[in-house]
Formats: C-alpha cells, structure tokens, sequence
C-alpha cells in the first residue's frame, strides 16, 4: 500500500482510515486483551491493574496516532537526539534513580516515573537505522563500520546491566545486534561473536549476581528450591498445564485467584492467561502475535529507504525475541530474566515504547517515497 507524504513536521493529520487497519487492530486488541486479563487477575475487578492499563492503553493509542502523522524526515533527523536523550537519562537512573527491590531501574519526573530502559530499545533500533541507511553497503561489515554500533549497543546495554537489570540487558543488546545483522554485516562476525560468546560464559558466571546465578541453576533443576528461587517456575508451570484444552474461565484459575503464582501480573501473566482461557485461547494469542510480527516484515521488504527497512524490521525482531523469551521463560524453557509480555503485561513504559513503535511503522509506511538524504 502506497501513501502521498505529508509536508511539515505533522502536516495535515491524517484519517485513520489511511493508516495501516491490521498493525492498528491487533496492536490494540492486544492490549485491550491485556486489560482483560489484568481484569481476571484481579478476581473481576479493575481496581488496581485493569483500569490503568486501559488508560495508559488509551494513551498510547492517541501517541501512536500522533507519530503516525509525522513526516519521515522529522523521524530521521530526530533519530540521534532521542538516542542521545534517552542515554543520558540511563546515567541519570545510575545518579538520581529510584531503588526498588535492590533495583535502580526508575527515573522519577515529577509527574510520572518513568524506566529509561525499555524507551532505549526504541531509540537504539531508529539509532542504528540511520546509521545504516548513510553508511555505504560494501563498508557495513568493515572494522569502522562496525565499531560504532557496537558502540551503540554495547555502552547502554552495560548501563542496564549495572542497574542491575540482566533481562532487559539482553534485550536490548539482542534488539540492536538484531539490526546490525539485518543490515547485512558478514555471517562470519556473528558465528565469531556466538562463538566467543559460549567461550566467555564461564568468565561471565563469575561476575553474576547471587540471584542471577540462582535463577540459572533453577532454571537448570526447579526442584532444587521450589519453595524459593524455583518458585516461580513451577506455579507457572501448573498453571500452563491446568488449563486443558478450553480453559477454566475468566477469574477462575486457582494460581491467580488464591495467589500462588507472583508477578501474575507482570512477567507471568501468560501462565494465568493460558490457566483460564487454556489451549486454544493460548494458540489464538500467539498467533495474533505472529501476525503482527510478520505484518512488521512484511512492511518492511515493501520500504524504499534503509532507514525505514530497518527500522521496521528492527522492531518486528525486538517484539518477536520478546514474545519467545517471555513464553520460553513461563513454561520453564529459559532462565526468569525478568522479560514482559508486550502489550498484556502491566507496566506503562514497556506498553507505552511498543505503541510509539507501531506509530513509526504506520508513519514510514504511509510515506514510501519521500526523500530522505543520503
């Protein structure tokens, strides 16, 4: 699908009919399938998860909208200012940030707090594009021309990790090293890093927190602490499993309702929504998902600039490691490294980010052919 570019920095906005109807509808029905679960969880009640979902869900609609009807350039020339604002704001959680549960991981604003972490993988990957799309194809797998993003991966991801924040950590270096292999570096530099990569783990278990090391065991035996640190393997576990084939119902399963299984709100919300929709409401989950996912890809191929080719398929690669880590991570599949389910778990940055990344994609796609300097 073709659109004409608007001129301005907005322009004039606009209709929604002219913007993208799949990536809109599932991205909000997603999140509209959010407030229901946060719903259940809460025994059918809004209060206190539900209702602020459904705000902040409104809101993003409303920012996705907004940023759908900015112009590609304004896109493109802000794409190293919000990289760079949102770094700095990674070093102001390290001097001014908010600690909570021996994490310092918040930025308090005045009017609203804010987790810089999750906005970084949404400048980074829009970072990394602009990047690519100025730098000549033959010099992408060049040491300087990869020195830089690795640069740009690597620094806020060290951020992250000091915070100490493993699980976002990996995501974001996985999102921006996602970027760099969409953007055509050489097989050999990745198979050499995966290679290095599985060389440096025993140097890297050495430097793990206490509870990271925990996490990687239990992942290894659940049985070995199940009523501490494998605790919530397995209640997510039972969970997953009790939920048959259709489900016990909304505001039925027994892990939500008699609160077995901690953060059911956030990080584990899956395991409630397959207890009570079961099975098939779970195959129905992961395949609007994937939907999404490949809509983004496809989107994408169709793209005449770098910038925008990559962009969008930076995103489609965050959102797609996030939904596998997050499923691997409540069936038991991976180590808990803290990961949301994007769009249904409760947390207004992470909700808030994947929104802004639909309202890129619909901007870059209603504008094929606007100019766009080299």
């Amino acid at each position: 699908m073709s659109y004409q570019a608007r001129s301005g920095r907005f322009g004039q906005m606009v209709s929604i009919n002219l913007l993208h109807a799949p990536l809109m509808v599932i991205s909000t029905l997603l999140g509209l399938i959010g407030v229901m679960v946060l719903y259940s969880i809460a025994g059918g009640d809004f209060s206190p998860w539900a209702w602020q979902h459904a705000v902040r869900l409104a809101v993003g609609f409303l920012l996705m909208y907004a940023i759908a009807n900015l112009d590609l350039r304004t896109l493109f020339n802000f794409a190293y200012p919000i990289f760079g604002v949102i770094f700095l704001l990674l070093v102001a959680v390290e001097i001014f940030g908010n600690t909570n549960m021996g994490a310092q991981r918040w930025l308090d604003l005045g009017f609203v707090t804010v987790q810089p972490s999750e906005f970084m993988r949404f400048a980074l990957i829009m970072a990394l594009a602009r990047y690519y799309h100025t730098l000549h194809r033959n010099d992408v797998s060049q040491p300087f021309g990869l020195l830089v993003p690795l640069a740009m991966i690597g620094v806020p991801s060290l951020l992250v990790l000091g915070q100490p924040d493993l699980g976002t950590a990996l995501m974001l270096a996985a999102s921006g090293l996602g970027v760099v292999f969409l953007a055509g570096v050489s097989r050999r530099y990745f198979i050499g890093g995966i290679i290095a990569a599985i060389a440096a783990v025993p140097v890297a278990w050495n430097y793990l927190l206490d509870y990271q090391r925990e996490r990687v065991l239990v992942f290894l035996d659940p049985e070995r602490d199940p009523l501490g640190a494998g605790y919530h393997i397995i209640q997510s576990k039972i969970g997953i499993g009790s939920g048959g084939l259709f489900g016990k119902g909304l505001a039925q399963g027994t892990q939500s309702q008699l609160k077995f299984l901690p953060e059911r709100h956030t990080d584990f919300i899956f395991a409630i929504y397959a207890e009570e929709l079961g099975f098939f409401g779970s195959l129905l989950l992961i395949l609007l998902f994937a939907l999404l996912i490949f809509l983004m890809f496809n989107i994408a191929s169709q793209m005449r600039h770098r910038f925008s080719q990559l962009t969008i398929a930076g995103f489609g690669f965050a959102l797609s490691i996030y939904v596998i880590v997050n499923l691997a991570m409540v069936m038991g599949l991976a180590p808990v490294v803290g990961v949301p389910l994007p769009f249904i778990s409760y947390g207004g940055t992470s909700l808030m980010t994947f929104m802004a990344g639909i309202g890129v994609i619909l901007a870059m796609e209603r504008q094929p052919m606007a100019d766009l300097p080299k």
